[in-house]
């Protein structure tokens, strides 16, 4: 289930165009969100508000054996004043987002002069910012993010976390993205081992920020009458597929150590007539980690994915499979009955649009979400996300198949309400 400071955050990426999936830490978020999402422990209880377009609150009450808790606040330049926030109006799929990333068509960064305002001959234009912080209780460990957003091609974003138990009572990330569709590139600092890093992605096929890109005519012949032809311009397809590929580099100048991964995917677009899958391989020359997945939409309501790791070095592997199953309620009327088979209907197509997307025409006929993941050990994961009333709820719990002295590793319940 999406935290709610994590909906309002994405909705800053989407108000500001910056586009998300464009980077290389989310090359593999498909299969990360099938095979690898976390099941609750304990239960869980959160309250948030977005009580005006720029502040938001959240506060958690949680039980697991130790009563803790933590406070929530967010403060943003960009206004918000048509977010949807409140739980009871809400579609489903607002707080629990669809795991598949279908990827859209690369759009050209926006023009610079879109950002600027000018008043009486002088430039008065400001940069919009985002402010987070969150206080867990009782360790009193404090979280913060400052977002920036300092071109249209330029984000800068720092995270910090201050703890006594931690080195140095914590540590500083700073993190500097360029984002121009063609390419994305990430730099960034920690002062944990004074690490520095860079990593980027290249997505081949046309360029987005050519203004003609993906629109240039192309001179065809057409038959007209009689046996004259003539050349017209006709102008090609929408591209149906993209393929990607990217690498990182990290190294701590305190430790003397490093690292590297490198990474590929294909994945479909919207445009793509078929069943929509995406591709992934990366690669740790350094420990000799070999990862390839592969996810698929089967259906409308039904996802699926499955991941093999091998390790050059020591041998060893593992086999994870996953999927996730959307089920609809039962609707009587005009537009009939709807089942969670997987109809095509208002509600089934709602579902095929990209993570975090909202419709609140359809939203209400989801019922509910059921993810299922099992790898080669025999550790099983499932999680049940829904809605009663007011509330969104996820409900959870992880299996061990190898007969050892507990059958039931965790169980746990997450209730969230936004006003």
């Amino acid at each position: 289930m999406l935290d709610f400071m994590d909906y309002v955050q994405n909705a800053f990426y989407e108000a500001s165009h910056w586009n998300r999936n464009n980077s290389y830490g989310t090359l593999t978020a498909t299969s990360q969100a099938l095979l690898d999402f976390p099941t609750p422990l304990g239960v869980r209880l959160h309250i948030s508000s977005l009580s005006t377009p720029h502040f938001a609150s959240s506060y958690t009450l949680a039980s697991t054996g130790l009563l803790s808790g933590s406070l929530s606040y967010l403060y943003t330049s960009l206004p918000l004043p048509s977010l949807p926030t409140a739980t009871r109006s809400l579609p489903l799929p607002a707080f629990t987002p669809t795991s598949y990333r279908q990827l859209q068509r690369l759009q050209p960064p926006d023009p610079a002069w879109w950002w600027e305002t000018w008043h009486a001959g002088r430039r008065i234009d400001t940069r919009d910012a985002l402010l987070y912080g969150r206080l867990y209780l009782p360790h009193s460990t404090l979280e913060a993010c400052y977002l920036r957003r300092l071109t249209p091609t330029r984000q800068l974003k720092i995270s910090a976390v201050s703890d006594a138990r931690l080195p140095n009572g914590g540590s500083v990330l700073a993190l500097l993205a360029q984002d121009h569709g063609k390419w994305s590139a990430e730099y960034m600092y920690s002062t944990d081992s004074a690490l520095l890093g860079v990593r980027g992605l290249y997505n081949f096929g046309p360029d987005p920020r050519d203004r003609d890109a993906g629109t240039i005519p192309s001179p065809v012949m057409h038959e007209l009458a009689g046996d004259e032809k003539t050349s017209v311009l006709a102008e090609p397809a929408e591209p149906v597929s993209r393929f990607s590929a990217g690498a990182e580099v990290y190294y701590g100048l305190l430790n003397k150590s490093g690292g590297m991964s490198t990474g590929i995917r294909f994945a479909t677009l919207a445009a793509h007539t078929g069943f929509p899958y995406t591709m992934t391989v990366t690669l740790n020359p350094l420990m000799g980690n070999l990862s390839s997945s592969y996810s698929v939409r089967a259906g409308e309501l039904l996802s699926l994915s499955s991941r093999f790791d091998f390790n050059v070095y020591s041998y060893e592997s593992d086999v994870v499979m996953g999927m996730e199953l959307w089920k609809l309620r039962e609707r009587d009327g005009a537009g009939g009955v709807i089942k969670g088979e997987g109809k095509e209907g208002e509600d089934s197509k709602m579902l095929e649009r990209r993570a975090g997307e909202r419709e609140e025409s359809a939203g209400g006929d989801v019922a509910g979400c059921l993810k299922a993941r099992i790898d080669q050990r025999g550790s099983v994961g499932l999680l049940w996300e829904g809605r009663v009333k007011e509330l969104v709820y996820s409900c959870g719990t992880s299996i061990d198949l190898r007969g050892g002295k507990d059958l039931i590793t965790g169980v746990g319940l997450e209730v969230q309400y936004s006003s």
